[in-house]
């Protein structure tokens, strides 16, 4: 610790100074992540709308002195570059994901797998039981016929012994 009135002053703006100069890169980079992220989420409107304010920021931290005036123009030059390759075409946004995107994503493709199994499971199941049904509907059909022809011949096996007797009655 400084003994020294001017010594104890010195430190007291730096303090300052600091504080100062880390929120304004602070706001600096979260201007900058804010611009990028538009543009890695194909949102062209917003980020054409963030420019300019990005592109202030920049400025004052560079008047502020806390970045330098090269470093200042490097950094739009590169922020309106990206934009406008992206808008002419040359360059193409690959839309970055995170973990938890991608796990939901292969969650969502799981689920969706599981309801296509379980869909054509009851689509066969289904058809089966039309065929099983038709299949009755058929052996019902022909019992009827089948019924229909023993009882006619049965009837008939029925009248020829009486007649038979019958006759025989009579001679």
């Amino acid at each position: 610790m400084p003994n020294i009135k001017s010594a104890k002053k010195r430190v007291l703006v730096n303090e300052k100074k600091n504080e100062r100069n880390t929120m304004l890169m602070s706001e600096l980079r979260t201007a900058i992540k804010k611009f990028n992220s538009a543009i890695d989420s194909n949102n062209l409107e917003v980020a054409e709308q963030l420019l300019p304010e990005t592109m202030s920021i920049i400025d004052k931290a560079a008047t502020k002195g806390i970045i330098t005036k090269s470093s200042a123009d490097n950094r739009k030059a590169r922020l309106s570059k990206k934009l406008s390759d992206i808008k002419s075409g040359k360059k193409e946004v690959v839309i970055k994901k995170d973990n938890k995107t991608i796990a939901a994503e292969k969650r969502a493709a799981k689920l969706a797998k599981e309801e296509a199994a379980k869909a054509e499971a009851k689509r066969i199941a289904d058809e089966k039981k039309a065929a099983a049904e038709a299949e009755l509907a058929a052996a019902k059909k022909t019992t009827k016929k089948t019924a229909k022809k023993d009882a006619a011949k049965d009837a008939a096996k029925e009248e020829k012994p009486k007649r038979s007797k019958a006759k025989k009655s009579e001679e």
